[in-house]
């Protein structure tokens, strides 16, 4: 599902699980798990005898395939420059290396400016930001450390001329990155105004980094500018590599529509990550499936709602404790089901893990 064409009004109102069910789509499911090796016996001659006489489904295996042989040479330097080498000669791929290892450096400065960022955004707006980005506090002190440190032996390696001549798109200046973690940064006194500097910093050096676009978004969002948040969570859902980056940039393009109550728009982008089937390959996004249960509770659609958190708990079942807290901390959640007869009797029924003792125990 990569690509720009998303829209929200695109999503109908339907169960997400059967979203999408054509005559092929569960032989490709098989087919998927064919490649990885995980079918059993007799569900892969089920699918093979299925691709041999479907060519739809041939050409999908040849396209996973393809992908990752790709994928294995992405993550495999020497297979990958091997195999430049084939093409067009020791000596290109020699440059190539190099290359890759000035981008390398680049990115890893980018990410420095990144977390530092993120850390000082987390820390005065969302104490609690664990929810919504699954990490942990990133230790500004020895970050900083560590990034003078790292800018340190990239200048007395001699290695930053490289890099300047192959970022001449971004002009970076390695002496000036070192300032930025040295004094210049210790002269803004908002921690906040220090995150989006730090942000800003980051892409400066390399535009494509994900996760700070996607931090800047947040950012912007927690300032109100929500028009332009929204327009910057769709852009890394349309060009992010990792799919993780996609989850987060429609889990928070959901809550900003939740909070304008353009319910419709908000399903449409939590259902992508169900659909998409990344919140059951990363236990992480457990909180789309909640975030569409309390919708549909909040819209007073009782059965839609039990079966969102019915199916989150039986997903999930490590989250339960989590699940129960995050109830605990939404009044409103609590009052649309309190005021909808036989609803509260109805999930005690459906989802009982809820009510557990120790649950309600938990800080």
């Amino acid at each position: 599902m990569h690509g720009s064409d998303f829209d929200a009004n695109d999503f109908d109102a339907h169960d997400d699980e059967a979203y999408g069910a054509g005559p092929c789509a569960s032989f490709q499911v098989d087919l998927s798990c064919l490649l990885d090796g995980e079918l059993d016996e007799s569900a892969a001659g089920r699918a093979m005898v299925h691709m041999e006489a479907c060519e739809l489904c041939r050409g999908f295996v040849e396209d996973a395939r393809a992908h990752m042989r790709l994928h294995r040479e992405l993550h495999d330097e020497k297979r990958l420059f091997a195999r430049l080498s084939t093409l067009v000669g020791g000596d290109w791929a020699r440059e190539a290396a190099k290359a890759a290892e000035s981008v390398d450096l680049v990115h890893s400065l980018a990410t420095i400016f990144y977390r530092l960022g993120k850390a000082y955004v987390t820390a005065a707006i969302d104490p609690g930001f664990r929810e919504r980005i699954f990490e942990a506090v990133v230790p500004i002190a020895v970050t900083q450390v560590e990034g003078r440190g790292f800018v340190d032996g990239v200048l007395r390696g001699g290695r930053a001329g490289t890099t300047r001549e192959l970022s001449q798109s971004t002009r970076l200046d390695w002496n000036r990155a070192r300032s930025m973690l040295n004094g210049r940064l210790e002269r803004l006194e908002s921690p906040l105004e220090k995150g989006r500097r730090l942000l800003e910093e980051a892409l400066a050096c390399d535009a494509s980094h994900e996760e700070a676009q996607l931090w800047l978004a947040f950012l912007h969002a927690h300032e109100g500018k929500r028009l332009v948040a929204a327009e910057e969570y769709r852009r890394v859902f349309d060009t992010a590599v990792l799919d993780a980056n996609r989850g987060h940039a429609m889990v928070q393009l959901g809550r900003l529509h939740s909070t304008e109550e353009n319910w419709r728009a908000a399903i449409a982008c939590w259902r992508w990550v169900t659909i998409s089937g990344l919140a059951d390959a990363d236990d992480r996004f457990w909180v789309a499936r909640f975030n569409l249960g309390m919708v549909h509770a909040l819209t007073g659609n009782q059965a839609r709602s039990l079966s969102y958190f019915r199916a989150l708990l039986d997903r999930h079942p490590a989250r339960s404790a989590e699940v129960a807290q995050m109830f605990a901390r939404s009044p409103k959640l609590r009052a649309a089901i309190d005021e909808r007869p036989g609803f509260p009797e109805a999930l005690v029924s459906t989802c009982p893990e809820l009510f557990a003792a120790d649950h309600h125990d938990a800080p």
